[in-house]
């Protein structure tokens, strides 16, 4: 498992909810998974940032998935708030999850806390952004729509009246549960999320009580989209997010050795030698042109 997070330029609020943009990404979250059959077990978005919780199959897979859906991203919102330039701060960050229980739970509890974290809202379920938590808690179906903006060109090229239900439809994210919850009955697996969400809301509460009242709905959709913080939090981003020491260790030697196989691979391909094996799920560097 594997979670991935997107951050807009200069954290720009390019991504703020309203009920357009929120349709728009579930369609094209729903139109890349179909389209390239990833597993996804969560997702929050943020007005600035996106997290996923994936499980890809191979790291092909997931770079195909990324680009789909972080170009689909900057045209529909960019186009939804008349913004122009570079839309995503950089490539997407990938951080390994490793298969302990300690460390999915804790990242999937990581995102749920978002927007109560940051003082916009007291509950989860109150973020206005698109979110997995009414699947998840209420059994509610994530659908958004997809627009076919390929067919709308061909279309006015054809100088054909473009017909707006004709270039759209409804696409289903499916979401998966925790690898490490797999095993769990319907009944087990949903108490355990509820006592996930009654702690990030007690943790909600708490803040309220300390800090005064949250950003709210009607604040939060009042901000501009091109406007950005006035600080934005960075803090180095881990390896992988493991449990326990021994875990992250292994983990970081496994690592090295890849690396290290990597770079001896690809001189020897940069020397000439063809059939060179590079290590298992590795991307192999571009030859110069000619070669």
């Amino acid at each position: 498992m594997v979670e991935v997070t997107c951050r807009t330029v200069q954290g720009r609020l390019l991504l703020r909810p309203s009920p357009q943009l929120n349709d728009l990404v579930l369609g094209i979250l729903g139109r890349a998974q179909a389209r390239y059959r990833m597993t996804v077990h969560y997702f929050v978005v943020l007005s600035n940032h996106i997290h996923l919780l994936l499980s890809p199959d191979t790291p092909q897979q997931l770079a195909l998935f990324m680009a789909f859906v972080e170009a689909n991203l900057a045209k529909e919102a960019g186009r939804l708030h008349a913004w122009q330039g570079p839309f995503w701060a950089r490539r997407y960050q990938l951080i390994v999850v490793s298969g302990e229980q300690e460390a999915q739970v804790a990242r999937l509890l990581y995102l749920l806390r978002h927007g109560v974290k940051e003082g916009l809202v007291d509950h989860p379920r109150d973020w206005p952004g698109p979110n997995a938590l009414p699947a998840l808690v209420e059994g509610s179906p994530l659908t958004g729509v997809w627009v076919d903006r390929t067919q709308e060109y061909r279309l006015r090229q054809r100088q054909t009246p473009v017909d707006g239900s004709a270039c759209r439809c409804t696409e289903t994210i499916v979401l998966t549960r925790l690898p490490c919850w797999g095993h769990l009955t319907d009944a087990a697996y949903r108490l355990r999320l509820d006592e996930l969400v009654c702690q990030v809301e007690s943790e909600g509460l708490q803040r309220r009580r300390e800090q005064g009242d949250p950003l709210g709905l009607e604040r939060i959709q009042r901000q501009h989209p091109h406007q950005r913080p006035s600080t934005t939090k960075r803090s180095p981003a881990p390896l992988i997010h493991a449990a326990h020491r021994i875990v992250r260790l292994a983990f970081v030697d496994a690592y090295r050795a890849f690396v290290g196989a990597y770079r001896i691979a690809a001189d020897r391909l940069r020397m000439g030698d063809r059939l060179v094996i590079f290590p298992d799920r590795a991307f192999p560097p571009p030859l110069p042109v000619g070669k």
